[in-house]
């Protein structure tokens, strides 16, 4: 009984930034445990190289190119998916940059909107559009990809504009939620601690940047992209089915001190 609800047999699901790191492993762990998956991503030679390989285990996988910044784009995604398959019953918005180091008084207009329109932005035009077509159906789940930095100041680099990015999607979150729990749609977020994808590769170049991120962590290592992915998974499913605004920090108790 409690297995089962782990799976995820013919249900279509949608991962934003699922070509690569996290939102790949959020693809191969929706995959395994039986949904149909569509990688979403603005790179698209990054999307077909993850349907390829997923394709390769025997998953069923679609790519298609998405600029998660475009809510027209998003939109005519969402109804075209909905349009081809009946329904789409998850959506993880993976999509985010980074773009640290920068002091907040040298940040300028341009890097700001840049940031929060991919990764706040973005989330809230994909939640929209997939959430509108989940309304309809009486069921669905949204899980979006938040961060730990959502909950502190990070140190040593310096990334205000990250942070309050992330913070705004922990608390999109939780209004979605509430706003849509008694029409059947879940929504619920994930907080990762850093996680070695290329969107942290910067730091090895930075000295002493991750022996600073090691000794911050109690756990004394960085997470892995199947880590976070195996939450995702867990928060799609019906095994959560009571969860929802939820914010699931995965820090390796980064957030403890």
């Amino acid at each position: 009984m409690f297995l089962e609800k782990l799976r995820l047999d013919d249900r279509v699901a949608v991962v934003t930034g699922g070509g690569r790191g996290i939102g790949l492993a959020c693809c191969e762990a929706l995959a395994e445990a039986g949904a149909g998956v569509v990688i979403a991503d603005i790179d698209m030679d990054v999307a077909e190289e993850g349907r390829s390989y997923l394709r390769k285990k025997g998953f069923s996988a679609e790519a298609v190119r998405l600029d998660v910044t475009a809510s027209q784009a998003v939109t005519q995604l969402a109804n075209a998916l909905v349009d081809l398959n009946g329904r789409v019953d998850i959506l993880v918005a993976c999509a985010g940059i980074a773009r640290t180091g920068t002091p907040a008084e040298d940040v300028t207009d341009e890097h700001w909107l840049n940031v929060n329109d991919v990764n706040y932005n973005g989330v809230f035009w994909c939640n929209r559009a997939f959430g509108r077509h989940m309304l309809q159906a009486g069921r669905g789940a949204i899980v979006n990809v938040g961060s730990m930095s959502g909950f502190i100041a990070n140190r040593p680099q310096r990334q205000t504009y990250y942070n309050a990015s992330k913070a705004a999607v922990h608390h999109l979150t939780r209004s979605l939620a509430a706003e849509w729990a008694d029409r059947g749609v879940r929504v619920n977020a994930v907080a990762p601690t850093y996680i070695e994808t290329p969107l942290t590769k910067y730091a090895y170049e930075s000295p002493g940047m991750v022996e600073a991120w090691l000794r911050d962590t109690p756990m004394g290592r960085l997470g892995q992209p199947h880590e976070i992915a195996s939450v995702v998974h867990f928060l799609a499913s019906d095994a959560a089915s009571l969860m929802t605004g939820s914010v699931v920090v995965a820090d390796g108790g980064f957030t403890c001190w």
